[in-house]
């Protein structure tokens, strides 16, 4: 992976979230789609756009813990929880925490809970330094179709004008794993 950022293509996708719209941008193993998890309009643009029910609840993707901690209650996990959560941060592992509950419910979903990473993909961790939060994020893929591996798979599915942080995937087969930070279970395999 490429250590030089692009740099005017993250302040470009910066400038699309400051706008309440949805970008494209590689994680760890596929493209992902994302915006602003404070703005309501953001959020159901996506949504929209995923064909996806507001209640099955999203994934925020952070830089680090920091820019999570407005969204989860982490006082709910004991130091055992927190050592297993952190022990595979940053990195493709998702983990639903207790939701605080001024946590919108345009993220949660129908749960208590919200399912958050922090990410060890350098061009997410520069995007999200540079709007200074998480971002929602979700595969890259309109329903019934695969999820987007590169930028030409982006383009072919959401169009040539969509925006879209143009870069490598992290080379991973599988989509994050997703765990319960109380309890350890697992979700979805990694």
């Amino acid at each position: 992976m490429k250590n030089n950022l692009p740099v005017d293509a993250i302040a470009d996708a910066v400038a699309v979230l400051n706008n309440k719209d949805v970008i494209a941008y590689p994680t760890e193993a596929v493209f992902g789609v994302g915006c602003d998890p404070d703005s309501e309009t953001a959020v159901h643009r996506l949504l929209g756009l995923k064909q996806r029910p507001i209640e099955k609840g999203l994934i925020l993707i952070a830089a680090n813990f920091e820019q999570l901690k407005p969204y989860i209650d982490d006082s709910a996990l004991n130091e055992t929880q927190r050592e297993t959560v952190f022990s595979h941060w940053p990195g493709p592992v998702t983990f639903v925490f207790p939701a605080r509950a001024s946590t919108p419910r345009w993220l949660t979903g129908r749960f208590e809970t919200l399912a958050v990473r922090v990410t060890d993909h350098p061009l997410v961790i520069a995007l999200c330094e540079a709007y200074g939060k998480p971002l929602v994020s979700t595969s890259a893929n309109l329903t019934g179709l695969p999820p987007c591996r590169t930028t030409a798979e982006v383009r072919a599915q959401f169009g040539d004008d969509f925006p879209v942080v143009d870069g490598m995937t992290g080379g991973r087969l599988n989509p994050s794993e997703i765990r319960d930070a109380l309890t350890g279970e697992r979700f979805r395999q990694g």
